[in-house]
């Protein structure tokens, strides 16, 4: 792929988020109304992870949440999330999911807002094999489509063969730089030096909305456009806050933004949310799930109610950039 330079990111502070509003729904919509959410993921050792996703996906506003997980584990993600429903799934021996289990999908399929794959999850050929496998189902929907964590070597394993791969309907993959690394087969210390430029080519490459996560996150859309972002604490570098971020982001997705509005968005409210906790119980030492629990106030806050907010960015309409699925 020919290099070029890369297009430069616009800040995602808080004139930026409030000239690019999130949906929001009436006082009279329903629980349908404000989106339905599914989150695939979780495993015999990693449970607490699509737990984390899913709770910030519903502080994030979404109205309805799924959970499809391991069967092993789906009884204990039931009782700590009370308000889902919850699929249990049936696991390879590497804690990974088969792909019969697109059949038990299938009836979500025409109904779900959003869909969230990753968390928590094992066997990183196995989860390719059924992000594969329910992408065509995916296809002729409305539903947004994030790929985090295990769920991202989709890249890596497409179904003809070796790479490269592109995505026919873009979706959201959010890589830290490390993961990056894995899935370009660039060095680390290279992705860190040019975040902005691995970004965007990995974008145009997969036809994919990226956040490359980090200290400054860059999100780049397959169109070029991209965003960065400069906040919160390393505090946030702790076990579970990557679920939180691809929850909450999978929460404004299914309230209807696009995947580079709902990504924005969701960063910069994962950051203010571990800036909040800093201030609270000192920067280090926080857990990840008390993340959760700022993210209505901080989404009430960054919207704000200011009649004389600064225009939208310019190119840009309601809603923001048609980025996402």
């Amino acid at each position: 792929m020919p290099q070029h330079s890369p297009a430069r990111p616009r800040d995602v502070d808080t004139s930026l988020l409030r000239a690019w509003p999130l949906p929001v729904p009436s006082n009279d919509a329903d629980k349908e109304g404000r989106g339905h959410v599914l989150v695939l993921g979780g495993s015999r050792e990693m449970p607490g992870a699509v737990i984390l996703a899913a709770t910030a996906a519903l502080r994030a506003g979404a109205g309805k949440l799924t959970i499809a997980t391991g069967r092993s584990v789906a009884q204990l993600v039931a009782l700590a999330i009370p308000e889902s429903r919850v699929l249990g799934l049936a696991e390879n021996d590497a804690g990974g999911f088969t792909v019969e289990a697109v059949a038990a999908l299938d009836p979500l399929a025409d109904k779900i807002s959003a869909i969230l794959i990753g968390p928590g999850m094992q066997d990183e050929a196995a989860t390719a094999r059924l992000v594969h496998a329910l992408l065509p189902r995916l296809d002729g929907t409305e539903t947004k489509v994030l790929l985090d964590a295990e769920a991202m070597g989709a890249v890596l394993h497409p179904p003809a063969g070796a790479p490269p791969f592109r995505f026919a309907v873009p979706v959201l993959l959010t890589p830290h730089a490390g993961e990056m690394a894995h899935l370009t087969g660039i060095d680390k210390d290279d992705v860190c030096a040019a975040p902005d430029r691995h970004a965007q080519d990995a974008a145009q490459r997969w036809n994919a909305v990226v956040a490359l996560k980090g200290a400054r996150t860059v999100i780049a859309a397959p169109d070029g456009d991209a965003w960065q972002h400069e906040g919160g604490n390393v505090g946030l570098a702790t076990s579970g806050s990557g679920d939180v971020l691809a929850g909450v982001i999978a929460g404004l997705a299914a309230r209807g933004a696009e995947l580079a509005q709902a990504a924005a968005w969701g960063v910069a409210l994962h950051a203010r949310a571990g800036e909040r906790l800093a201030e609270r119980f000192g920067t280090l030492g926080y857990l990840a799930r008390e993340l959760c629990d700022d993210i209505p106030s901080l989404l009430e806050q960054a919207a704000g109610a200011d009649a004389g907010a600064p225009p939208r960015p310019s190119g840009q309409v309601a809603g923001g950039p048609r980025a996402g699925r």
